[in-house]
């Protein structure tokens, strides 16, 4: 299946990976999409984890959504291997539910999850403003960067990639920033319509934000994806989601990074929808090795 996806829409082999496929009571099975590292992305298996959780909301229960999550990436991910996802019921109350994923290969787990699921209620709201800043009309895109770019990287992101990403602070794809602060934002769309409801497009959002979380961290210490003898490897990852989103419209990503130490980065994100509601905040810590001085 991995062969497959080299010859689909990128954006259709994101949902298409994500159709996981009944393997027994409350258990799941999925493929991967091809990576250049020749590990499975993060991203995708946290997603795949959300949808086999959903997948056991049954009846009236599936009314509930997402609404918070915390997993650990335990070991690498083998693209030709199948990943197994057995989801355990913790609690079904009155209001929230409450799951157990575990993504197995060769019988270990590579990524261990616990995701709670809500009805929609009514009750007290508030939220931080939006900050301001360019539109993603004024910013150069990625799609547009990856396909400039003679480099085998950047075809295969230009190939692959089904989201629309637009810097405010320019991309480290192709250098450096400029400035060692640890933060940016940025503009992510998906580059096509994502089908389905409110649980299509929260795990889709999990799939998306992994490949960006820990970017503030690489702009702190001058470094970019292309510097050579960099390691990053997701360690952990949180996610709440606060409101209804839509990934086929742009969301912008206001990111940091509070500190790094033991060979470890923290990177947190708020998300806001284009009309400036904050929908998701999530935090990651990953391990960020970077290439001795001198």
């Amino acid at each position: 299946m991995t062969q497959a996806h080299e010859e689909v829409p990128s954006l259709a082999a994101v949902l298409d990976v994500l159709d996981l496929r009944e393997a027994g009571e409350d258990t799941f099975v999925g493929d991967s999409l091809p990576q250049l590292h020749g590990r499975v992305y993060g991203g995708q298996v946290l997603a795949q984890a959300v949808v086999a959780a959903q997948r056991t909301l049954e009846g009236d229960l599936a009314r509930r959504l997402v609404h918070s999550l915390h997993g650990y990436f335990l070991r690498p991910g083998d693209l030709d291997e199948p990943i197994t996802f057995a989801v355990e019921r913790l609690r079904d109350g009155g209001s929230f539910s409450a799951r157990r994923t575990h993504a197995l290969q060769k019988g270990v787990p590579i990524l261990s999850m616990i995701a709670s699921f809500q009805e929609v209620q009514d009750g007290v709201e508030h939220t931080e403003r939006m900050p301001d800043v360019p539109g993603p009309e004024e910013l150069p895109s990625s799609v547009e960067l990856f396909g400039s770019l003679d480099d085998p990287t950047a075809r295969f992101l230009h190939r692959n990639g089904a989201f629309d990403i637009r810097h405010v602070n320019g991309s480290l794809f192709v250098g450096p920033a400029p400035d060692a602060e640890p933060a940016q934002a940025l503009w992510m769309r998906a580059r096509a319509p994502i089908p389905g409801g409110q649980p299509a497009q929260r795990a889709v959002l999990a799939f998306a934000c992994d490949q960006v979380m820990l970017e503030p961290a690489l702009r702190a210490h001058g470094v970019s994806w292309r510097s050579r003898g960099i390691s990053i490897a997701s360690l952990d990852h949180a996610m709440w989601w606060h409101r209804d989103l839509r990934l086929d419209d742009w969301l912008l990503y206001v990111q940091e990074s509070p500190t790094a130490q033991g060979g470890r980065g923290l990177g947190v994100a708020k998300v806001f929808s284009s009309d400036g509601r904050l929908v998701a905040t999530m935090a990651q810590e990953g391990m960020l090795r970077l290439p001795a001085e001198g």
